[in-house]
């Protein structure tokens, strides 16, 4: 059964202005790329192309999500807010989050294209026509909350693919496991009080979202939330670690009908919005850990959707590692950074790795406990 691809060349022209300027005109402001640009996912799906990869993979056009399935999982104030600044000539820059995340003339669009991706591959796994499918998007989604825009993130592209596999297909439980370097602070936000959905997210500690993403400890509100902070320069062995005692444990506990992995490349050794030191042989690691845990939970169901990762020349390298890996396939790629990015610390766990991890551990076992 081929893995799906959900790829529209629209979500490329989404445009995000200039990154951290001052609002409005400054004279001494050389204009600065965004770097939640279309650049490395681009490059993404040309590697794809050139590899031949892609003739493992059944692509696919998405179609956008509608006003009913927005607000399933958003306000209607926060959709009304978006339609109201995509429609303004020169969009929401300036207005709202606009050193990060400005809405463009005709963002909404884009948007909900974005998020459509998100819906049409849950609908691809759980309807049986594909066993694991791929979301290749932008913007990303996994920041937005239930009524703000947030670190480039507009929509909630997995919430609301969650909440359509619950009302739709009958799914009672789902669980989320969130790779990208920044906190998946959106779903956990949305989904806080809902024991159907397990939010799991591994990031570095007190990054991004700088208030958010903490342990969850005794006497928390939390019952369905699992965080794993780890400090800056964790490697392969953190992660594997936090893999096996951590993560796979939680979703052998939670039983999940559908796992939806938001899966941002920023944890890698050269990514500019992250201090970790993972490379590419790391990515591919960790989605065969997420397909076998599919395949041993769920009959295989496992939704990917591409967020953060802002190292173009880096980035599709690491995610063609991942559908070598779904694909179960092996191209002629070789990953020319590879060697540089396996480094002798990141094959260790150092003593407050240790301590990072078993906080992690702890808070599994208050989950599982109740």
């Amino acid at each position: 059964m081929t893995v799906a691809l959900y790829w529209h060349e629209k979500l490329m022209w989404h445009d995000t202005g200039v990154l951290f300027g001052p609002e409005g005109q400054h004279q001494w402001f050389e204009p600065y790329p965004h770097l939640e640009s279309s650049a490395g996912k681009r490059r993404v799906k040309n590697l794809l192309d050139a590899s031949g990869l892609i003739e493992s993979l059944q692509v696919k056009r998405p179609k956008p999500v509608s006003d009913e399935q927005i607000v399933t999982v958003h306000t209607e104030a926060h959709l009304a807010r978006l339609d109201e600044l995509s429609s303004l000539s020169r969009g929401g820059e300036g207005t709202v989050n606009s050193t990060t995340t400005p809405v463009p003339p005709g963002g909404l669009e884009l948007f909900r294209l974005a998020a459509g991706s998100a819906v049409c591959s849950v609908n691809d796994v759980l309807s049986g026509q594909n066993e694991q499918a791929y979301a290749l998007v932008r913007p990303p989604g996994h920041h937005a909350e239930t009524e703000r825009v947030m670190g480039f993130c507009y929509l909630n592209n997995g919430a609301i693919a969650a909440r359509h596999a619950q009302q739709v297909h009958g799914i009672e439980r789902i669980a989320f496991v969130d790779i990208d370097v920044h906190h998946g602070n959106g779903a956990e936000e949305i989904f806080r009080h809902d024991p159907s959905i397990l939010t799991i997210s591994i990031h570095q500690d007190r990054h991004f979202p700088p208030t958010t993403g903490h342990v969850v400890k005794a006497g928390d509100e939390d019952k369905n939330n699992l965080n794993i902070p780890l400090p800056p320069a964790s490697g392969t062995a953190v992660y594997q670690a936090a893999f096996d005692t951590v993560i796979l444990p939680a979703l052998q506990s939670f039983q999940p009908q559908l796992i939806i992995v938001p899966c941002g490349f920023d944890a890698s050794g050269h990514d500019p919005l992250g201090r970790m030191l993972l490379n590419s042989d790391d990515f591919r690691w960790m989605t065969r850990q997420l397909k076998k845990a599919a395949a041993d939970i769920c009959d295989g169901k496992l939704v990917m959707l591409h967020e953060g990762g802002y190292a173009p020349h880096l980035v599709p390298f690491l995610a063609h590692a991942v559908f070598e890996e779904l694909c179960d396939c092996q191209s002629a790629v070789s990953d020319p950074f590879l060697k540089a990015l396996t480094s002798p610390w990141a094959g260790i766990i150092l003593p407050h790795q240790q301590e990072y991890l078993d906080n992690a551990r702890a808070s599994l076992d208050l989950l599982v406990s109740g």
